[in-house]
């Protein structure tokens, strides 16, 4: 009793759906620094699967250099600690219900953090992936054989595709959505014809999209329902052909498209995305524009 008047009710006796109902208003860093540690209830409710179906990591960035040596990257000690800290903690609260995990594409993670993830994410559903330059092939496919029920990914480009294309088309069956944040030339193209047969969503945005490379993904993916070739810059032949850029489709490639459910392109001079991947000739510069423009995607499912 306070002044003999009224009951003095503790934050700590609120049922814990009001806690958890309270908690969605806060974001991953606001709810580790405070609440999880205030006491045993607030940290049970901090615990609950409703806060976890999604792991934002997108505001972590690495402090790095770029180095001419592989992984062309180096990372201070600092942000490594940065990373594994908050894994630790998040990792720990969301008890394994994480379905989507996202990491920003300047986060240059650790084959060690990367598997520690991915031991603790079993049931991911939609992964978007970091840089890969400090990841070794080994350790990609490690844990993609952990997420057997993976669906949709977000990947930078990759020198050899393969190995990790095959692990995904033998480890995850209800794979079904790829989005390619780099060129998609006829090695990449053929790669995913060959071992993602089954995969019904693809985004190729914002980059060099050979006309070739096109082709083989409209006649080599059966399944597709939709492909986003938005802000391409879309070239005739492959290297070491010359390269003439295309100003628009041809009849050839929109017979081929017309079986898709959705096929989404802009080739147009006064579109600011095309204008900024022909100056950036044809690797755009995410550094250089809007913070969160990266994100963006016109497949709704891809967008983050």
């Amino acid at each position: 009793m306070e002044g003999g008047d009224s009951p003095v009710r503790r934050w700590e006796d609120l049922d814990i759906d009001v806690l958890v109902k309270i908690l969605q208003s806060f974001n991953l860093f606001e709810l580790t620094s405070g609440p999880a540690q205030v006491c045993n209830a607030w940290h049970l409710a901090c615990s609950d699967q409703l806060l976890w179906k999604t792991l934002d990591l997108s505001a972590l960035k690495s402090n790095f250099i770029k180095i001419p040596k592989k992984p062309y990257v180096y990372v201070d000690r600092q942000s490594d600690k940065t990373l594994t800290r908050y894994l630790k903690i998040f990792l720990n609260l969301s008890r394994g219900n994480i379905l989507t995990l996202i990491f920003h594409y300047n986060l240059y993670v650790k084959d060690d953090q990367l598997t520690y993830t991915a031991e603790r994410c079993p049931l991911l559903k939609r992964l978007v992936m970091p840089a890969w330059n400090r990841i070794k092939e080994a350790g990609i496919c490690r844990a993609i054989r952990m997420w057997e029920d993976l669906e949709s990914l977000t990947m930078p480009s990759i020198e050899d595709p393969a190995c990790v294309m095959e692990e995904i088309g033998r480890s995850c069956k209800n794979f079904a959505e790829l989005k390619i944040m780099g060129p998609c030339d006829v090695v990449f193209a053929s790669t995913l014809v060959e071992f993602l047969p089954n995969l019904k969503v693809l985004s190729v945005r914002c980059t060099v999209l050979p006309k070739p490379a096109l082709v083989i993904i409209l006649d080599g993916l059966k399944k597709l329902e939709v492909l986003n070739i938005s802000h391409c810059l879309i070239t005739e032949g492959s290297p070491p052909a010359p390269e003439k850029i295309l100003t628009k489709l041809d009849e050839s490639i929109l017979e081929k498209a017309c079986r898709l459910r959705k096929f989404i392109t802009c080739m147009s001079d006064s579109c600011i995305m095309c204008q900024r991947v022909r100056n950036d000739e044809g690797l755009i510069r995410w550094y250089k524009y809007e913070e969160d423009l990266w994100k963006v995607d016109e497949v709704r499912s891809l967008s983050v």
